[in-house]
């Protein structure tokens, strides 16, 4: 477990909240998420009672915090009509407050959108839209089990714009099956062309539990991936994208600050199937049993738990204790490797007093792994940030790697 001394001062992290829909049309075969393919009637109301009466149950942990950002993720969030939606967000904010100006950000494919749909939301209160492209290429879609075509893709961007969402994002992918670094970079032209402010680029690759796991497609070569993305980093830097998180790119005041709260080991509650939850709670609000930290009395615990994966489970459960799957404290190495395989993958790195701020640990607990990333050409540490070098974006594996808790601790 984490614990800071009673002496230091604390402030405790962001809070946002992460919604998980887990229902879909079709699971794709590259997708690793808690998705499930829809069989019969979408429970919208009763999935709507059963997150909020999750939330209720959750409530306790963060007592006194309001929420800067809500993320509604899945599976297919735009499956929910638009008035299930608004009842979702109006039930929250009568939970728990809401940040003025809090982002709302909904994930959105365009097999289940039109412009009445993204006008309804808005008018719910979502603020921004993450909407599933992939690729524009009719063969990139079909080998990845889309369900839309490049028309569809277009339309989507273009009723975002016209719902009123001045911030969106487009998610594609790149090193597809038979994709071309021409390829990728046409289906980045045609980004470019919807005026997403946001870009979401992410290399394909073939997790466990997938169907392209047990069914490997072929791949374009290491070399071929690397050039892609090169052509990437350079096309996105010509347009005015700043590549400020590994796959993120966002023109000036369109960083995702849902996801930036994530890769800055903030805090965040997680409703619904399978969502996950870390919170940092003062040491009063968990049994007393917690070890010191040099003899100082423990202030704070880091927790994390999650909630029961199955759909039907999590109605039948939502509100009660046995909604949630597993619970557990955070330990010190732990903590330490977590910060750091967030904050390197932001291109600017973090501020050095956060690391502390965050973990409740010190700086000397990665004195050596810290040397050596930097030894290695990894890892740049002035006296105010710990920044990544374009080397360890690179070979961001490797650096992450030092920080592991058997060779941090």
């Amino acid at each position: 477990m984490v614990v800071v001394p009673m002496s230091d001062p604390f402030v405790l992290p962001p809070l946002s909240l992460y919604v998980h829909i887990p229902w879909c049309v079709r699971k794709c075969p590259y997708c690793d998420f808690n998705s499930h393919a829809l069989r019969g009637e979408l429970p919208q109301m009763e999935y709507v009672a059963a997150l909020l009466r999750d939330l209720e149950q959750d409530l306790p942990r963060v007592y006194g915090r309001s929420v800067r950002t809500v993320f509604l993720g899945g599976g297919t969030p735009s499956l929910f009509e638009p008035e299930h939606i608004d009842a979702l967000l109006s039930g929250i904010r009568a939970r728990i407050a809401l940040a003025a100006q809090a982002e709302i950000t909904l994930e959105a494919n365009p097999g289940t959108v039109e412009l009445a749909r993204f006008r309804g939301y808005r008018d719910a209160g979502i603020t921004r839209l993450s909407i599933g492209i992939q690729s524009f290429d009719r063969d990139k879609l079909q080998a990845l089990g889309r369900i839309h075509g490049r028309d569809e893709a277009l339309a989507a961007a273009q009723a975002a714009r016209a719902a009123g969402f001045d911030n969106f994002n487009l998610d594609l992918m790149y090193g597809l099956p038979g994709q071309t670094v021409d390829d990728s970079l046409a289906d980045l032209a045609l980004a470019f062309e919807s005026g997403a402010p946001h870009l979401s680029l992410y290399q394909l690759t073939l997790e466990p539990n997938t169907l392209f796991h047990r069914e490997p497609p072929r791949l374009p070569d290491e070399d071929m991936i690397a050039a892609m993305y090169a052509a990437l980093l350079a096309r996105t830097q010509q347009a005015g994208y700043q590549n400020y998180e590994v796959s993120a790119y966002a023109k000036p005041g369109a960083a995702c600050s849902h996801n930036l709260n994530y890769w800055q080991y903030g805090d965040y509650l997680g409703i619904g199937a399978g969502a996950h939850a870390k919170i940092t709670q003062p040491i009063s609000d968990v049994p007393d049993d917690s070890p010191s930290v040099d003899g100082a009395t423990p202030r704070i615990a880091i927790m994390r738990l999650w909630k029961v994966k199955q759909p039907q489970e999590f109605l039948n459960k939502a509100g009660a204790r046995t909604a949630i799957g597993g619970e557990t404290r955070v330990t010190a190495p732990e903590a330490a490797f977590e910060f750091m395989l967030n904050a390197l993958r932001l291109t600017a790195g973090v501020p050095v007093e956060l690391f502390t701020e965050r973990t409740g640990v010190g700086m000397e607990t990665i004195a050596a792994p810290l040397a050596a990333a930097e030894q290695r050409g990894l890892l740049a540490r002035t006296t105010t940030h710990l920044v990544p070098t374009a080397l360890g974006r690179q070979f961001l594996n490797d650096l992450v790697a030092l920080f592991l808790p058997a060779r941090a601790a």
